[in-house]
């Protein structure tokens, strides 16, 4: 039958079927806050780790408004990216500056008229009050993002600001005098 006799398994494969035993923690060395200790759960009647307590309103209410501060400012950390984006596609007429100008009014206008419903999971009876505050936050940095898409606008001379742009409303100036030259 077979000639050679079952060979041990390499260590590599004893350790998949066999992991090492976990290592003992050593003494002083606290476990981090949060953190559900080995021995902890061991110890405890049922065997499950401990859980931790239940937060009062109060403090819903404070990490919510700290979560909707975060979403507030949200949008004035994209725009140092958007303005070097704006600043290196040019001043041209070109399909990827269009684009951008595009967006630059998209997003802040879509984020303006989306201002409640990005807030509604934060918002509750107690902190109304506050998150006005919020809101109106958010909207002043959706109109420093709708600026940058003015800038570009302005930049790409597609914004009407010169004499030159309004000849077609401009009357034509009534000559005083008409020389005629002789032969």
């Amino acid at each position: 039958m077979s000639t050679h006799a079952a060979e041990p398994l390499p260590a590599w494969a004893a350790q998949l079927k066999n992991p090492p035993a976990h290592k003992s923690k050593q003494p002083g060395i606290p476990d981090p806050p949060g953190y559900p200790s080995a021995q902890s759960s061991s110890n405890s009647k049922d065997g499950k780790a401990t859980q931790r307590k239940a937060q009062t309103p109060e403090e819903m209410d404070t990490l919510k408004l700290k979560k909707a501060w975060e979403v507030a400012l949200g949008p004035i950390k994209s725009l140092p990216m958007t303005a070097i984006m704006m600043y290196m596609s040019g001043n041209s007429l070109q399909i990827f500056s269009i684009m951008m100008v595009f967006m630059a009014f998209k997003n802040p206008i879509m984020g303006i008229l989306a201002t409640n419903q990005a807030f509604e999971r934060f918002e509750t009876e107690t902190n109304r009050a506050k998150m006005v505050r919020v809101k109106l936050a958010y909207v002043v940095m959706q109109l420093v993002a709708l600026a940058l898409g003015i800038w570009k606008v302005n930049a790409m001379g597609l914004l009407p600001t010169t004499r030159s742009d309004w000849l077609a409303w401009e009357a034509q100036r009534e000559a005083v005098e008409h020389a005629v030259p002789a032969l």
